[in-house]
């Protein structure tokens, strides 16, 4: 595959205190596929060639490609995402950082971030990415009912993902996130809430909550065509949130984005700089990137990716060029899911007067400056911005 070159106008970035800038690394090896899963991640069999050290290679001659077309930004956040990032361990993830840290300036207390799956962590592991420089882990719980990880594919034992996140907080780290699914097929309200009260009792800072999207192509919508397994209720997976969302709030988690929940202090900095403006660049196969008004994203198998960086060229398969009316509707669709909400002044006269109708139907409130979900809104959100948008 030929590597889509980048246009030669894309901007050196000039970092400021307003506009965050991030960057995301791509991991994209999993020991199994999670029927529910369709992201960019591979197993060994599906492989056949790039290992996690060839990878790793590949990885740092894009970072060192992205410096010099960027001329070096100062990085706010890393993430470091998957796919299982833990299954580097701690050695091959102290490396990665080591070459961010080649190539890029990190800010002053930089958040850095890497997910990890429970069942392959273990207490030495989070103490080798500590002193490499590590803020935070993201853990995948998504459930601790046996049953369901059964449904959801998971590998992790039950009670893994509470004792990974208790060790991680023993060993030192501030900020640890947990993440849950809620709408499985045959789950029930008890079951949700004593995944959620397990994931509150680890004392956690951080708490993601998904409702279950059967995505096309995946062994559930499979599952699901085949009537083995039932569709996500809509009304279901509503009430179901609103009992996450009054157990978490009640135990000092508040709200910041729709699907997320933290301690004062605890939300994730790299994800609020996807929604609220910020820019980054995407390293790893299938990666995304966004600077200026130019986005693009990777080739997606890792043996494309190692074959364009070693041939000297950036594994880009694609970019677009966002014009003004996308940049609206982009700052419109991610700025109004957050509790900050969205500045009355990015939206025009026509925008405000449908705004005013989501007020009076109960789905948005309006402190003067912002707009700002209510509980119902934030179970509606996307209907909300279809509104406002007109």
């Amino acid at each position: 595959m030929a590597s889509r070159e980048l246009p030669v106008d894309l901007p050196v970035l000039a970092p400021t205190s307003e506009q965050a800038f991030g960057l995301y690394v791509h991991v994209p090896f999993c020991i199994t596929r999670c029927g529910y899963c369709d992201f960019n991640t591979y197993t060994p069999a599906e492989l056949g060639g790039v290992n996690p050290d060839g990878w790793l290679q590949a990885l740092g001659a894009e970072l060192e490609l992205a410096a010099a077309r960027l001329d070096g930004p100062t990085v706010d956040t890393v993430f470091v995402g998957g796919g299982t990032p833990s299954l580097l361990g701690g050695a091959r993830l102290t490396t990665l950082l080591n070459m961010v840290r080649d190539h890029f300036t990190l800010a002053p207390g930089a958040e850095i971030t890497t997910e990890a799956n429970p069942e392959s962590t273990w207490p030495e592991f989070f103490e080798a990415i500590r002193e490499a420089g590590y803020t935070r882990v993201s853990l995948g719980m998504q459930s601790v009912v046996p049953r369901l990880l059964g449904v959801l594919d998971r590998v992790h034992t039950p009670n893994r993902s509470a004792a990974a996140a208790r060790e991680a907080l023993e060993l030192g780290f501030e900020h640890v996130s947990l993440d849950l699914i809620y709408g499985t097929p045959g789950e029930s309200d008890e079951d949700l809430l004593r995944s959620v009260d397990t994931a509150i009792e680890t004392g956690v800072d951080h708490v993601s909550a998904y409702a279950l999207v059967v995505e096309e192509g995946t062994a559930m919508a499979r599952r699901v065509r085949s009537g083995e397994l039932a569709p996500p209720d809509d009304d279901v997976l509503a009430h179901r949130y609103e009992l996450l969302d009054e157990r978490l709030s009640a135990a000092g988690l508040a709200w910041y984005e729709v699907s997320n929940w933290s301690r004062p202090g605890g939300e994730c900095r790299h994800n609020l700089g996807y929604w609220d403006g910020g820019q980054w660049w995407g390293a790893g196969p299938g990666a995304h990137s966004y600077v200026g008004a130019t986005r693009w994203w990777n080739v997606k198998h890792p043996n494309a990716y190692a074959k364009l960086l070693a041939d000297g060229a950036l594994p880009v398969a694609d970019y677009e060029q966002l014009g003004a009316d996308a940049l609206h509707t982009e700052e419109v669709l991610l700025q109004i899911r957050l509790r900050q909400g969205l500045p009355l002044i990015r939206l025009d006269d026509a925008e405000r007067g449908r705004a005013e109708a989501a007020v009076a139907d109960g789905l948005l409130v309006s402190d003067g400056d912002s707009l700002i979900l209510t509980d119902r809104g934030r179970l509606l959100a996307d209907a909300v911005v279809r509104t406002v948008l007109g």
